[in-house]
């Protein structure tokens, strides 16, 4: 049975959540493999937007059981807020609807404290983060001091490595005021009281996964933020600090590759990027005010208006390569309606050459001047569109285009954020 990985093809925000939400009603199971609570994907439930952020965007599926993966790094506070906050929606939330890796790295309150520190030293420094403490959680797992999720079931081996976390960071600690210093023993019967709360949902998911996957259950494996953003083949440094791309989702899970069948990209019609590092086809000035508020991107974790710009086919090509992807979902075509014009960036010019692949050098990219090709536009709205065939035909051939430059079939176009605004292209391949 099938084993599907969705991942971002640009610089996140994509529209995985509302596109894993929609996929979900045929799953029996959903992962989170990669992230921590710098991550938001929004769904619609009932009618309204409810943003996710370390919980699987397929919990609002009565039969779907969501997993946090070993590569998510886990924030206790951040997910027992999101766990009452759902709850209060009127969303189930048990140990049996919802597994919690015993591998997965936990955020502690350090680690935002660490985050939000180097964003302030100075902007040689700053990355753009949101100060969530992902960074310096990744640090200290690939350091091998990190404290993971199944150390919560063993109290006295908690304490033990949690001083030997506290000596490691105590040149940071003396470097505070003395009234900002973090407590020791706050921390820890902090700790101790989310042990308990969260207890019921910790779980050997390497093993349950696999065993899963064994008997046949359809499993989606969801990525958070994007290619651009992978920490390996992103726009380094400007990247978050995990693997976003699809080799992620088997170090994330626990599952092998042989088990994955197919990869889904991800991709808006558009750009848009949040933080710092280099963006070729960014718009300015009144041209981006209109595209953010036609298409109402803002970061669904921090609120941050998000940086947009013209479809870069180089960085989707490129993306589409790096994670294998077997089909692609187009979202948002419909924030586009009303342009007399649209643009596809198909290559980059730089120092008088041209380039057609996505280069590893930040520098490089953000020098290069965008190689435009332009089509006709549409004014018709499209959010009434409930098949390919009502799109107007200048919007099929935008599509027709993108897939063409991409090399990718497209499977699926939105429209609209809900279920029934995802059309499924004639002669799409299957996702599952």
């Amino acid at each position: 049975m099938p084993v599907v990985v969705v991942v971002g093809a640009q610089w996140g925000d994509e529209g995985k959540g509302a596109m894993v939400d929609t996929l979900a009603e045929d799953a029996d199971i959903v992962v989170r493999f990669q992230g921590g609570a710098n991550a938001g994907h929004t769904v619609i439930y009932k009618g309204k937007p409810v943003a996710l952020h370390l919980i699987p965007s397929g919990i609002t599926h009565e039969h779907t059981v969501c997993v946090i993966g070993n590569g998510v790094v886990v924030d206790p506070k951040a997910l027992l807020d999101e766990i009452e906050s759902l709850s209060s929606l009127g969303i189930s939330i048990t140990p049996e609807r919802l597994k919690i890796s015993d591998r997965a790295h936990l955020t502690l309150p350090y680690h935002r404290m660490l985050d939000a520190a180097r964003e302030m030293a100075g902007s040689r420094l700053r990355l753009g983060t949101t100060r969530r403490g992902v960074g310096p959680t990744y640090v200290d797992k690939v350091d091998r001091v990190g404290i993971r999720v199944g150390d919560l079931k063993f109290p006295e081996r908690l304490e033990a490595k949690l001083r030997i976390n506290w000596e490691h960071k105590q040149a940071f600690f003396n470097a505070l005021p003395p009234d900002e210093r973090p407590d020791f023993n706050a921390v820890l019967d902090e700790l101790l009281r989310y042990a308990d709360l969260l207890q019921p949902y910790i779980t050997d998911t390497v093993t349950w996964l696999n065993e899963q996957a064994n008997a046949g259950k359809r499993i989606l494996l969801e990525g958070a933020q994007g290619t651009g953003l992978d920490v390996d083949f992103g726009t380094y440094p400007f990247v978050t600090s995990s693997n976003t791309t699809a080799g992620g989702a088997c170090t994330g899970s626990g599952l092998p590759p042989t088990k994955i069948t197919s990869v889904l990209g991800i991709a808006k019609a558009y750009t848009t990027r949040v933080g710092e590092g280099p963006f070729p086809t960014e718009l300015h000035g009144e041209e981006q005010v209109k595209l953010r508020e036609k298409g109402r991107e803002y970061g669904a974790t921090t609120g941050r208006p998000r940086r947009c710009g013209w479809f870069d086919a180089v960085l989707v090509r490129y993306a589409a390569t790096v994670n294998g992807c077997t089909a692609l979902a187009l979202t948002k075509l419909d924030v586009l309606s009303g342009y007399p014009e649209v643009k596809i960036c198909v290559a980059y010019r730089w120092r008088g050459e041209t380039l057609t692949t996505f280069p590893a050098e930040s520098f490089v990219l953000e020098e290069v001047e965008p190689i435009y090709e332009t089509l006709p536009g549409w004014d018709e709205p499209l959010s009434e569109c409930r098949s390919w065939e009502k799109l107007p035909a200048n919007a099929q051939r935008f599509v027709m285009r993108l897939q063409e430059l991409v090399g990718v079939p497209i499977a699926t176009v939105s429209v609209g954020p809900e279920r029934s605004c995802v059309l499924m292209k004639p002669d799409a391949p299957s996702i599952w």
